[in-house]
């Protein structure tokens, strides 16, 4: 059976005083990796934000690995084992790559030389300031920061947005092989389903203040028809 990794239970957040989700509740196992959707504004962000304590929880209870983790400041969390994405990547733009990776780095199997063996372009520019990459080079190095710290659990906010066609390809290439072969629990927040459902096991998708719709990733590529209600031409595209 399989090791329960998070558990969210009737979790009510939102921004100050203002409610943007009501008594969600989803589960995911260890090394299972899970797609949440939505149209915009139907709070996937606020979710991910309240996960790691950066947006207000005003019930529920959020869980890490049988720990109750909902009461805990953001630093905790990480510390606990949540590894965070978020859209605006927040590296370090003056250092390098590689301070980049040291810096925030615990001990654990993922290391900054597992990372540029995942991204060989950030092998390449390990000696580049962070203002120096391009913005696809950018949520690469994110994305690695977020491992160096060795997690638990991998959030990542929008990791595909507005980057070009190939930099999408490698990194929905790298979410797929930590998910899939090196068996991190990752939540994965995406615009276009199409694209995260072929690295995720399942799928929740998010409207009108919680859970429309939950699935498995091959089932709704198999079948995107349930996406069309809640996603119109979203879920085709």
């Amino acid at each position: 059976m399989a090791e329960r990794l998070l558990e969210v239970e009737r979790l009510t957040c939102g921004h100050g005083e203002a409610v943007v989700l009501s008594d969600v509740s989803f589960a995911l196992d260890a090394g299972r990796s899970l797609a949440l959707l939505g149209r915009n504004g139907t709070g996937k962000t606020t979710l991910i934000d309240t996960l790691v304590g950066a947006a207000r929880r005003h019930a529920g209870r959020i869980v890490l690995a049988g720990r109750e983790i909902h009461a805990l400041p953001s630093h905790e969390r990480a510390g606990a084992g949540v590894g965070w994405v978020p859209q605006e990547r927040n590296i370090f733009k003056s250092l390098t790559v590689e301070e980049n990776l040291s810096a925030v780095a615990r001990p654990g199997p993922w290391s900054a030389q597992r990372v540029f063996e995942l991204f060989p372009r950030l092998a390449e520019r390990r000696g580049n300031l962070g203002t120096q990459l391009s913005g696809g080079e950018q949520q690469m190095l994110a994305f690695g920061r977020a491992l160096v710290l060795n997690p638990r659990l991998l959030l990542l906010d929008e990791p595909l947005e507005g980057l070009a066609p190939l930099i999408v390809a490698e990194l929905l290439a790298a979410i797929g092989r930590v998910a899939r072969e090196q068996g991190l629990s990752s939540i994965v927040v995406e615009q276009h389903p199409q694209m995260v459902l072929q690295v995720t096991d399942e799928a929740i998708v998010l409207d009108r203040g919680g859970i429309a719709l939950r699935a498995s990733s091959a089932s709704l590529l198999a079948d995107p028809t349930p996406l069309d209600q809640w996603l119109g031409v979203a879920a085709r595209g």
